[in-house]
């Protein structure tokens, strides 16, 4: 079982985006002392929803604080960006990390981010499976070019090449294995079935029910099977399940930890979104919403939390999580929610 922590860098009401960014980093300070396995950065445009813009950018420096965990974004939106850059720029944190970094990319939503960043409603709509095949092309292959309906230019050469990290950071090693790891995120069958033509993980949502989420990987294992990819490759796929931690003594604390911090961000947060055409939209009530999370996810003491992600693991066959762990709003009480999770949890999966 591996563990993380999801990271939003959420600005709650009374808050400046400073202090979202300052938890973000103590949070992944922390996890790391405490034994988790990883940290996923949000990435997000505009909203107090989430105050990091750049995933990429946050992960660099958290890199560069830590030995040991691995650092990912959850997601960087492809439509918003130009796969080569992401892809350079993604090379060049796996490389000097010694291969810490994972790549999560998604479709992102229909907000004014596309008219901002010039991608356009058909960036969303259409464009994600050409910035995908960019992307991995620049990953992969040691000469590239832009043969799509977006993307077009002449070939150029990878520099520097994401599969040539070395066993050993100064440059003695042997050459070691290929570029990052890469994940997508998924939300509707058509995007599980790109994700698993190309042989890639899947980050499924904190909104999902483990029935859901068995669902969608009963799907990626399918369709990648069909697509020609080895019954190793798809048994050993390492899909993550996002969620909700919340620790405490008792159930009932951990429940009202969440209940009276989360709707004023999800509120506030939910609320700045703007769409790019002017689509309607449909907001979830946020206590609902923050009532469904607590029901889904471990939110309680260590031995229910430790059951309830082994539950889910079993229900799913995922054993990979990103688990928010800010839901309180306090620096002091993410820190200390991060620790219980690394220290009292953690021990129960293993």
């Amino acid at each position: 079982m591996r563990v993380g922590t999801f990271v939003l860098a959420a600005q709650f009401p009374g808050q400046g985006p400073g202090e979202a960014l300052h938890r973000a980093i103590r949070s992944t300070e922390v996890a790391e002392k405490s034994g988790l396995d990883s940290v996923w950065l949000a990435e997000h445009h505009f909203v107090p929803y989430g105050v990091c813009p750049s995933a990429v950018t946050l992960a660099a420096l958290l890199l560069g604080r830590t030995h040991r965990i691995r650092v990912g974004t959850a997601v960087s939106v492809l439509p918003n960006q130009h796969p080569v850059a992401l892809g350079e720029q993604a090379a060049l944190l796996h490389l000097t990390s010694g291969g810490r970094f994972s790549l999560g990319v998604g479709r992102g939503g229909p907000w004014v981010d596309l008219e901002v960043f010039g991608g356009g409603l058909e960036a969303y709509e259409k464009g994600f499976p050409e910035s995908l095949d960019l992307l991995l092309d620049w990953l992969r292959e040691p000469r590239v070019a832009g043969n799509g309906e977006r993307f077009g230019f002449r070939e150029v050469a990878v520099v520097p090449r994401a599969d040539e990290l070395l066993d050993e950071i100064d440059g003695n090693g042997t050459q070691g294995p290929g570029g990052p790891e890469v994940i997508v995120a998924c939300t509707s069958p058509k995007s599980v079935k790109l994700a698993a033509e190309n042989g890639l993980p899947m980050l499924l949502g904190m909104h999902c029910g483990d029935a859901e989420k068995a669902e969608m990987v009963a799907l990626w294992r399918s369709t990648a099977l069909a697509a020609g990819r080895s019954p190793e490759s798809v048994r050993e796929a390492g899909h993550v399940s996002a969620g909700v931690a919340q620790i405490a003594d008792r159930s009932e604390e951990a429940v009202e930890t969440l209940v009276k911090a989360m709707p004023g961000w999800l509120r506030q947060g939910l609320d700045a979104h703007v769409t790019v055409d002017g689509r309607h939209r449909v907001m979830r009530d946020p206590v609902a919403y923050t009532e469904l999370l607590c029901g889904l996810h471990p939110v309680g003491p260590p031995g229910f939390a430790a059951d309830r992600l082994a539950a889910t693991a079993e229900r799913t066959g995922i054993t990979r999580f990103a688990l928010l762990v800010e839901g309180s709003g306090d620096l002091a009480a993410t820190e200390e929610n991060v620790a219980r999770l690394g220290t009292e949890v953690l021990p129960l999966l293993t």
